[in-house]
């Protein structure tokens, strides 16, 4: 996968640890800069080593230490929550169906602790990864996160799944940019019907 070859690069922190360390990574980055996620995600590790620990935590005391991630106050909570919940399950599921139970947790989240805190094959879609699928004509323009994921899943060989969200994201943010891409330093430009029209 060209995208892949150029922009799957080094992974962000809060993608390379154990499955609820991805989870609790994952709330952390929604709406949220990679620096600014990692370097929250790192205060919180620091203080809080297990998930017992996190699930006995304040959400006050986790507010100050995530703090400037976007909605913070919000995710303090949905983290002590799901942190609760997974302690009742007796740990993470490694299901699709049952990490979407988990509270804070949709299908993007849900897929990126299947790929990278199990090493299953998923494919998580965000605003990033959305977009690019759509300029490269890959879906409908209509299409939802769902429906992207969907017909990624019938175009990249199963082995590849894992690498597709981290390899969409970058390329999105650095070349396929939500305004203004880069289409002149694009790899993909001669096959893109997107940047056939510029």
């Amino acid at each position: 996968m060209i995208v892949e070859e150029y922009y799957g690069r080094e992974k962000p922190e809060h993608v390379r640890e154990e499955p609820w360390k991805v989870l609790v990574g994952c709330i952390l980055s929604q709406r949220t800069k990679d620096e600014v996620t990692d370097s929250a995600y790192r205060r919180l590790m620091e203080r809080y080593r297990s998930l017992e620990e996190l699930a006995s935590a304040r959400p006050e005391e986790i507010e100050e230490l995530i703090y400037p991630v976007g909605f913070y106050r919000q995710k303090a909570r949905r983290i002590v929550e799901a942190a609760k919940y997974l302690l009742s399950l007796g740990g993470v599921p490694d299901t699709l169906e049952g990490l979407l139970k988990v509270p804070g947790i949709g299908r993007k989240c849900a897929n990126i602790v299947l790929a990278y805190g199990f090493g299953k094959p998923a494919i998580a879609v965000d605003t990033h990864v959305e977009r690019v699928a759509k300029r490269l004509g890959l879906v409908e323009p209509s299409a939802d996160p769902a429906r992207v994921e969907e017909r990624l899943k019938e175009i990249v060989p199963v082995e590849e799944w894992v690498k597709v969200n981290h390899a969409l994201v970058r390329f999105g943010r650095e070349v396929c940019r939500p305004r203004g891409p880069l289409c002149g330093r694009c790899a993909l430009r001669e096959v893109c019907p997107s940047a056939t029209r510029k």
